[in-house]
Order: C-alpha cells, then sequence, then structure tokens
C-alpha cells in the first residue's frame, strides 16, 4: 500500500464531501474534512449540520427500473453512507425517497465526527494545496476566496447556471376541505402527496398572476443559464398558458374524489418530514419576491391561509468544464493530486452529487492501494453518468441528471418500455456485480463499514 504523508484534505461538506470522507475513513486513510459553516454562511444553508440538503427532500424513485432507482442499487452495493442514512430517515413519498432533513444531516454529522479517521474543520479553505491529495466538492455556491484558487488551476473554463428552491408550508394552515391526499395512479405504500386541484379558471388565474408576479432579479434571465430541470415556475409559466398543466401542475393520473374526475391542474405538495407538519410544493421552484409569493399562491385552493415556514429562492451554481478537466475518476488531469466532487462537476442531484464524491475517493483510494482500478461500468447508472461528465466529445457541457439517455439502449426488437427499462437495469445490475466481482479488495472494507450502521432497504 502506498504511503499517504498527510491525510487527504476534503473540501465542502455537503453530500459529496460527506460521502468521500467517508469512504476514504473507511479505507483506513486519514482525512482532514474542511466546511466553512458556521464560520461563513452560505445564502442558501440554515444550519452547520454536514450533509444539509439545501432544495427539496426528495431523493427520487426507488423503482429498481427507473434511472434514480439503479442509482440507489448502485450506492447501496458500493456502501454508501449516505444513502443508508437516507433511509434511515425517510419520510412517505409514494415511489420516492424522501427524508426528514434534519433527521437525515444531524445522522451523518455525528458518523462523520465520531469516526477516528476524520478530522472535523469549521473553517474557510481559500488555497488548494499543489503538493496534497484534495477533494474539492464545495457545490455550486463555492465561496469568492475558493473559486479563485480554483479558477487558477482549472482556467477559464469555469462556468455557472441558475436554478432555485421551492417553497415549504406549515402543514396546519392548508385547508383540508379543498386538498385531498393521493400518489400519482395510486403507486407507493400510500396516499403520500396532498393534492390541491385547480379548475381552468382557477388554473388560468393563477399562471397570470404568477406570470406577471415580480421577481428578485428585475430582468429576464437568459435561458442558457437556466438549468431546465430547476426552471422558475414563473419562468415556465411565461412559455405559454399550457405549459404548467403539462409540466410540474400536471393532474394525470389523479383523481378528484369529490367529483371523480381528473381536474383540470394540480399543485402537489410532499411531507417535509416524518411528522408531516410541513409541506414542500412540488416543483415550484421560484424567483418571486417574498410578498409576492405569499399573494400568487394563495390562489392555489388549499393555501389561501398557508404560512410559508420557506419562501423559494434562487441561487447562482457553479460548475467545472469537466470533459475538458477531469479523467474517469474526477481527477484534475492537469493536476492530478487534486480531484473535485459533486455539483461542482456539474452532476446535478442529491445522490448524484453523494456518488461523485464516492468515486473521486475511490480514484484515491484504489492509487493508495496500488491497484488500477477500472472505471465504473457505463451500462451502470452512476458509470453512465460519470463518463457523461468526462467524456471529452461531450459538448457544450451542461449540468445533468441520471437518466436512460445516457445509458446502453436495450435492444430495438423489444416495444415495451417498461421492458426496455427493465433490460437496461438488469444488464446495469449485471455490470456492477461483475466490476465488485473484480475489485474485491476495494470494496471490502466498505462492505464491513455498512454491516455496523442500519441495513440499507432497497
Amino acid at each position: 500500500m502506498r504511503r499517504l504523508h498527510e491525510p487527504v484534505l476534503v473540501v465542502g461538506g455537503g453530500l459529496a464531501g460527506s460521502e468521500a470522507a467517508w469512504q476514504l475513513a473507511i479505507r483506513d486513510i486519514d482525512v482532514d474534512l474542511v466546511e466553512m459553516r458556521p464560520t461563513v454562511r452560505s445564502p442558501a444553508h440554515h444550519t452547520d449540520q454536514l450533509a444539509e440538503l439545501v432544495c427539496s427532500n426528495s431523493l427520487k424513485s426507488t423503482d429498481p427500473n427507473s434511472a434514480p432507482g439503479m442509482l440507489k442499487h448502485e450506492l447501496a452495493s458500493l456502501g454508501s453512507l449516505v444513502l443508508s442514512e437516507a433511509y434511515a430517515c425517510a419520510v412517505p413519498a409514494g415511489t420516492a425517497l424522501a427524508v426528514d432533513r434534519e433527521s437525515f444531516a444531524q445522522r451523518v454529522t455525528a458518523r462523520l465526527a465520531s469516526h477516528p479517521r476524520i478530522a472535523v474543520h469549521r473553517t474557510e479553505q481559500r488555497v488548494i494545496p499543489p503538493d496534497r491529495r484534495v477533494i474539492v466538492a464545495t457545490g455550486p455556491l463555492t465561496s469568492a476566496g475558493l473559486q479563485d484558487a480554483l479558477t487558477q488551476i482549472v482556467g477559464p473554463e469555469r462556468l455557472s447556471f441558475f436554478d432555485a428552491a421551492s417553497p415549504i408550508v406549515d402543514a396546519q394552515t392548508i385547508d383540508p376541505e379543498f386538498t385531498f391526499l393521493q400518489s400519482r395512479y395510486d403507486r407507493g405504500a400510500g396516499a403520500d402527496y396532498l393534492n390541491c386541484p385547480l379548475t381552468r379558471e382557477q388554473y388560468e388565474r393563477f399562471v397570470s398572476a404568477l406570470a406577471s408576479a415580480e421577481r428578485v432579479i428585475h430582468k429576464d434571465f437568459e435561458s442558457a443559464d437556466l438549468f431546465g430541470a430547476c426552471q422558475p415556475l414563473e419562468e415556465i409559466a411565461r412559455q405559454g398558458i399550457d405549459a404548467l398543466r403539462f409540466g410540474p401542475m400536471k393532474p394525470i393520473g389523479l383523481v378528484d374524489p369529490r367529483t371523480s374526475t381528473r381536474p383540470w391542474a394540480v399543485l402537489q405538495l410532499r411531507p417535509e418530514n416524518a411528522a408531516s407538519s410541513c409541506y414542500n410544493l412540488v416543483g415550484c421552484q421560484t424567483n418571486l419576491t417574498f410578498s409576492e409569493q405569499r399573494k400568487v399562491f394563495s390562489l392555489v385552493p388549499g393555501l389561501q391561509h398557508a404560512e410559508f415556514l420557506r419562501y423559494g429562492v434562487r441561487h447562482r451554481h457553479t460548475f467545472v468544464d469537466a470533459p475538458r478537466l477531469l479523467d474517469a475518476w474526477l481527477r484534475v488531469k492537469r493536476s492530478p493530486l487534486m480531484s473535485i466532487a459533486g455539483q461542482l462537476v456539474g452532476t446535478e442531484g442529491y445522490l448524484e452529487a453523494a456518488a461523485g464524491g464516492l468515486v473521486a475517493a475511490l480514484g484515491i483510494a484504489s492509487w493508495a492501494a496500488g491497484v488500477e482500478a477500472q472505471p465504473l461500468p457505463r451500462e451502470t447508472a452512476l458509470g453512465a453518468l460519470i463518463a457523461y461528465a468526462t467524456d471529452p466529445a461531450t459538448y457544450p457541457y451542461q449540468p445533468m441528471h441520471v437518466n436512460f439517455g445516457l445509458l446502453p439502449p436495450a435492444p430495438s426488437s423489444i416495444r415495451s418500455k417498461s421492458r426496455r427499462r427493465a433490460v437496461v437495469a438488469q444488464h446495469g445490475r449485471e455490470a456492477l456485480a461483475a466490476w465488485r466481482s473484480q475489485h474485491q479488495p476495494l470494496m471490502r472494507r466498505a462492505e464491513d463499514a455498512l454491516r455496523e450502521l442500519r441495513p440499507v432497504h432497497e
């Protein structure tokens, strides 16, 4: 085994940094985990906990034949701490995995703070040591000081985009007379979503108010700066009167029990915690002023008197031109002692971020063990995502979630969409099993460590 003269420096205590620190520590590699909060505050975070979720509390579908479901299976097989703790803090969300965000962050923080191989430092990192193994996982809100240091290494390829977060409302202030509980097509263990149905007249009044409401930034967003999956609700509304009801407010798979018909449009709410004491307005990322949010969302039946526990906000996100800068283990080609992980790579999504931290850690761990590890197979969701993010042919590069478009397709002779996806998922499971078999020395410690945690439910 190669000797590391200093602990690996992991900068950033979000999902990617937390996962990276854990994966290194369980392989007997010392880690200095640096998180700037609470010494330096972030415009999006509310606590000083590690792995704090700043937007939705949903980690997407658990369906094993979906791309997010494939990623969950892979992270479980690779010994992910983030996924294990997410299942330990799960709240009802149909076929999705959603967590009690406070409990989740507290558990991850406790795990890392108590590990003998991990030293947590609460300070702002402003330099990137050129002679030390470093994983930069500072996320899309990287501090100005570190951005300067990062730019000096990666050059002018550093890019940025914008997205927005949804509001959260107090459950007790939602009027049950105008809502009903139901998951789309009655999927999941029960009725996990609270639905606010709108008639055509109510919907059009809402869209009109939304499109004309005052925004925090008094100019139109440039379309090139908006990540499509996180567009503010008002920007979608401005695309046409029906854009929302064919998008985040689509009513398909839902039947209003009071009318026995499908509503014209629906605003769905998802529990934010295990007690269901607060709800997230699903898909309602917004850049409206706080006063406008209260006014516009009060037009939705059931939310007339809703009390906002958190307003929607817009964030500036930073990411690097990964296809030109990084190799398959997320190491910076021009500075191989440095790795970049998480949303700073341009992989979008909570578990995608954690997965990036895991990949970066495995790259360092394999080097330390003197093992020439093969990249994760492209047949896997994670392998396909990393391949997309590090392929020089990926141009222009934009942030990406895991999705079936990145994976090798099923044979065209299979006509059924669900069957095609099942085949792709099965190929992914087989490919990962083969990779694990070839890399047992690298994976054995992860398996041992996870046995000490609550079992992951796949």
